[in-house]
């Protein structure tokens, strides 16, 4: 009987409180200054304008990262291209060899708050400039192909917590001396 009593004057006691919580204001979309809420806002991100291309790289200024035990290919990124935006893009040139040499060279964005990529230009048939003809908007990195050399930029040298983790400056420099995130966040 008295469990019953109990159990009767705490369900009266959270009707009472849950009764104190409503409100007969409607809901407002508008934002009403100090706690806005996030999911209701749009989000106002705009890429920078890419007003010229960067140099063809040059091998003097390649830096090479690994990316797979299971990949061929070699992977470098010239130094002297790479960029951190305004808009959170880090921006570079990635050459992709060959153990026959052959070479795929791309001007390239990696956006650090959604873990997309995109291109932007590759090298010419003639390797001797930029052919904007095979650029494309941003889509998601993919993990865990033998290739994924974006997953491996954004994970090891170009993000963290969805920010770029410096300047382009601390980035090469984390890069030359391959001093990855699991590395630094390990200190």
């Amino acid at each position: 009987m008295n469990a019953s009593l109990a159990v009767i004057a705490a369900s009266a006691a959270a009707l009472a409180v849950l009764a104190g919580c409503s409100s007969n204001k409607a809901p407002s979309t508008q934002d009403d200054g100090v706690f806005t809420y996030l999911l209701d806002r749009k989000p106002n991100w705009t890429e920078e304008k890419i007003d010229t291309m960067p140099p063809l790289p040059q091998a003097s200024n390649l830096v090479a990262f690994n990316v797979s035990q299971n990949t061929p290919l070699t992977f470098a990124v010239d130094k002297t291209t790479l960029t951190v935006g305004k808009d959170g893009v880090i921006r570079y040139v990635i050459v992709a060899t060959s153990p026959a040499g052959a070479r795929n060279v791309n001007y390239e964005g990696i956006r650090c708050d959604t873990y997309e990529w995109r291109r932007y230009a590759s090298i010419n048939d003639d390797q001797n400039g930029w052919d904007q003809g095979s650029a494309f908007d941003f889509k998601r990195i993919e993990n865990g192909e033998l290739n994924a050399y974006q997953a491996a930029l954004y994970q090891d040298y170009f993000c963290t917590s969805k920010l770029p983790v410096g300047t382009a400056k601390q980035i090469v420099n984390n890069m030359e001396y391959k001093r990855t995130q699991s590395v630094i966040n390990l200190r």
